[in-house]
């Protein structure tokens, strides 16, 4: 009798659209059944429907909250079904001023970019390191590599997903583990239209494509790096956000900051 074959799995967060569905299609080609999670169980629903060639668990969850974090958590630790692939991939952003913002407002902010991606690949790594085996990918931007965005959270929180994502990553990399971070540019998704940033006078010649973000980042993944930087314009841009003098970065941010659209008080 033939051996049976222990199928992937991999756990999605933000998985209803944008990057976060452009993994669940992609992996879901590869073969992985998937745990889709975020808020919205209606739009869960219709994503698994249209993944219907895998094995497709819904889970919603708001990862801004406490409940939220435990529910995903347990899933990672189930010893039932092992979780091989997890993709924190939620993420937020706002469109104000640190001086007109509210505490809760940030503090919503930095529970979902930065306590959910620590408690989550907190309670994944132990099980991936006692298998040998298992991969986390971390959705940061490029935007984490300078002050962008003169009076927003949001590069600061992303920062600090790349940097704990690489500390992670060399922490594991020995047990047969692979942890990275995935800094895409602008890419097409409900973002800002979520945070209600108008982007229109961003040229077009900046836009990523969703799908073509992830099959970057997994094809970074698999060579073991553990900072993904998809298409070369924000690679060079990310070059000169690292080496070019902070007062020229300062001024490129700030014209940034018209463009988009962003309020400034």
């Amino acid at each position: 009798m033939a051996a049976v074959t222990e199928r992937r799995i991999a756990l999605i967060t933000g998985a209803t659209a944008g990057i976060g569905a452009a993994f669940a299609r992609e992996l879901a080609a590869e073969g992985y059944d998937l745990v889709l999670v975020a808020r919205d169980e209606a739009r869960l629903g219709a994503m698994a429907a249209e993944l219907s060639s895998v094995d497709v668990a819904v889970l919603p969850a708001d990862l801004a909250t406490p409940e939220g974090c435990d529910t995903v958590a347990a899933r990672l630790t189930d010893p039932a079904r092992p979780v091989d692939l997890l993709v924190n991939n939620a993420g937020m952003s706002l469109n104000r001023s640190f001086l007109r913002s509210t505490v809760e407002l940030e503090e919503a902010l930095l529970r979902l970019n930065v306590n959910a991606v620590m408690r989550l690949t907190l309670a994944a790594l132990p099980v991936m390191t006692e298998r040998g085996r298992g991969d986390i990918v971390n959705v940061s931007s490029v935007s984490g590599f300078a002050a962008l965005m003169p009076g927003s959270t949001y590069p600061a929180s992303k920062a600090w997903v790349t940097n704990f994502s690489v500390s992670q990553g060399q922490l594991v990399r020995g047990y047969g583990v692979r942890v990275m971070a995935l800094c895409p540019g602008y890419t097409r998704t409900e973002f800002h239209d979520r945070a209600g940033i108008d982007v229109s006078k961003t040229p077009s010649w900046m836009w990523l494509d969703a799908g073509a973000v992830v099959r970057a980042g997994l094809k970074d993944l698999r060579k073991g790096k553990l900072v993904s930087v998809p298409d070369w314009k924000y690679k060079l841009a990310t070059f000169g956000m690292r080496h070019a003098p902070q007062g020229l970065v300062h001024r490129v941010s700030r014209r940034t900051r018209s463009r988009i659209g962003r309020e400034t008080h």
